[in-house]
């Protein structure tokens, strides 16, 4: 196979060799617990797994809630429409204990169709899901996982650390770890998280880094008509940011940065692009006396997300969790955008010497670090073109999950010995 494993710290790192299956075609069936496609991290990730196993012989198809977006050529079944439930945003919600028990009858009534070979479930609901069905086919079952189910609780403030609420989730998270044959993370930083805090799993669990679709995020997109409809002044260097609109992802700390980078630096203008609370971030805006220099676009879609990307001069990912992936990153870095992040262990791993860091959860080092790069162009630029060149030779979607084949096979041979 064209995959490689490093044994010793269960990371994989995939080959530049295409390795199509010759003799046999899996069947995958994907559970994703989430409001399939909703134009945002989670899901483009989803998307391009998707994309890539079938370039390779590998025959997916999802399971997924009754909202979201059909796309083109993915096999998608959705459950039975719930006309109150809307969300389309990240983010733990009440509503999602039954819609999930639907999602399991949906995945049985699939299943039975579909007869997969392998069992892949996103999130810990994923694997929930996935756990009931192999009482129905005793199939293997694969946790796709961004970060830990708790860990996002308390990011998002759903529960707090001590309550009865965290510590029967942090029961349910940790019952739940031991049912996949097989977990990956999209990062080493998770994957050190989830076996520091989760003992008794790190046998079975693998990460390696995302990445992005380098045929369509690309420099040189023709901007000339969207500069127009957002009416942005062409004097002005733009700083974006591009993905969801909440707290952790720091979205606060950049508004509130906004009027001290342009008492320094005045030829600057922000697209803070995304969704959602775009009307409640926009009054922050108002309050912090930032509203005339920031664009809010709203939420956008997947598709037209490199046009957006191609308009910015740098690229800004405040997020504050220090156990989930990061993305949006990769497609700031197949712009040829640099890169300005906080520093932690996930964006380092992204970044490497290619990004610029300010002190994590710190306001005033954001501010100094953007400054220096509004004022030193040659320098931004120089970092742009070596983001660029490092998802080029690093993290291409193709080449990322073909490290499923491997798994894959893997856990099917596991099954029949």
């Amino acid at each position: 196979m064209a995959n490689k494993k490093d044994m010793t710290n269960n990371h994989y790192t995939a080959d530049t060799r295409d390795t199509p299956l010759k003799d046999h075609k899996i069947r995958v069936l994907m559970i994703a617990p989430t409001p399939f496609f909703a134009d945002r991290g989670c899901h483009v990730k989803i998307l391009e797994e998707v994309r890539a196993l079938t370039k390779r012989n590998i025959t997916v198809r999802i399971v997924t809630y009754h909202i979201g977006r059909d796309i083109e050529g993915v096999d998608t079944e959705r459950i039975v429409n719930i006309p109150w439930y809307k969300k389309l945003e990240a983010g733990p919600s009440i509503h999602k204990y039954y819609l999930d028990l639907l999602l399991a009858a949906k995945a049985i009534k699939a299943a039975i169709r579909f007869k997969p070979d392998i069992i892949h479930a996103h999130l810990h609901e994923g694997v929930f899901i996935g756990k009931i069905l192999q009482i129905f086919i005793k199939k293997p079952l694969i946790a796709d996982y961004q970060g830990s189910m708790t860990g996002e609780m308390l990011d998002h403030g759903f529960v707090k650390k001590k309550s009865l609420s965290f510590k029967f989730n942090n029961w349910l998270e940790k019952t739940i770890n031991k049912w996949p044959q097989k977990i990956i993370f999209s990062s080493s930083q998770a994957k050190d998280f989830f076996i520091a805090n989760f003992p008794g799993n790190a046998e079975k669990v693998v990460s390696f880094i995302e990445g992005t679709n380098t045929e369509e995020f690309h420099p040189g997109y023709d901007v000339t008509d969207l500069r127009k409809k957002l009416n942005l002044d062409p004097s002005k260097k733009i700083v974006i940011y591009l993905g969801v609109l909440t707290k952790y992802q720091g979205i606060d700390i950049l508004i509130s940065s906004v009027p001290e980078i342009i008492s320094r630096y005045k030829d600057v203008h922000f697209i803070i692009a995304g969704f959602p609370d775009v009307e409640h971030y926009k009054d922050v805006a108002i309050r912090a006396g930032a509203s005339d220099h920031i664009t809010f676009t709203g939420k956008i879609k997947h598709e037209e997300v490199p046009l957006y990307l191609n308009l910015g001069d740098i690229a800004v990912s405040l997020k504050l969790s220090q156990t989930e992936a990061n993305g949006k990153i990769f497609g700031y870095m197949a712009v040829g955008l640099p890169c300005l992040v906080f520093d932690t262990k996930t964006n380092r791993e992204i970044l490497g010497d290619t990004g610029i860091y300010a002190e994590y959860d710190s306001g005033p080092s954001f501010v100094e670090k953007l400054v220096f790069l509004l004022e030193n162009e040659t320098i931004a630029k120089e970092y742009g073109r070596m983001a660029r060149l490092r998802v080029l030779e690093k993290y291409t979607w193709d080449n990322t999950f073909s490290n499923f084949i491997d798994i894959y096979e893997a856990v099917l041979q596991k099954s029949k010995s």
